[in-house]
């Protein structure tokens, strides 16, 4: 399985060696349509290869569907949680009836009660 892994990973760098390559053009991004930036008199605009937009918007979308889904799986989590502290407290509360329950006993046979 591991050199599976090594393989998919060294196939995926040499795809992305290649799209770098192929891709190396410079492109102008600006912030606002040139329009829009006239009449606000604001503009940034930066220069950078393709290659360089391409990985930034593969990363902000990978960024944002991670942020996306662990919204999304706040609920479960959150149940998870409830479900743990349920079971904490009743552990909690049946080890207090277990002492109460042996409570004057001799301690050999209190030991012999909580085993079965």
């Amino acid at each position: 399985m591991r050199y599976i892994r090594y393989a998919f990973l060294a196939s995926l760098g040499v795809v992305l060696i290649s799209v770098a390559l192929a891709n190396r053009g410079m492109v102008t991004l600006n912030l606002l349509p040139a329009p829009m930036g006239e009449l606000l008199n604001f503009n940034f605009s930066v220069s950078l290869p393709l290659f360089i937009v391409i990985f930034m918007g593969i990363g902000a979308g990978l960024l944002i569907g991670f942020f996306w889904e662990y919204l999304r799986e706040h609920k479960h989590r959150a149940a998870a949680g409830a479900a743990q502290r349920d079971l904490k407290n009743s552990q909690r509360e049946v080890r207090r009836l277990k002492g109460k329950a042996n409570e004057g006993k001799d301690e050999v046979l209190a030991l012999l009660d909580e085993a079965s």
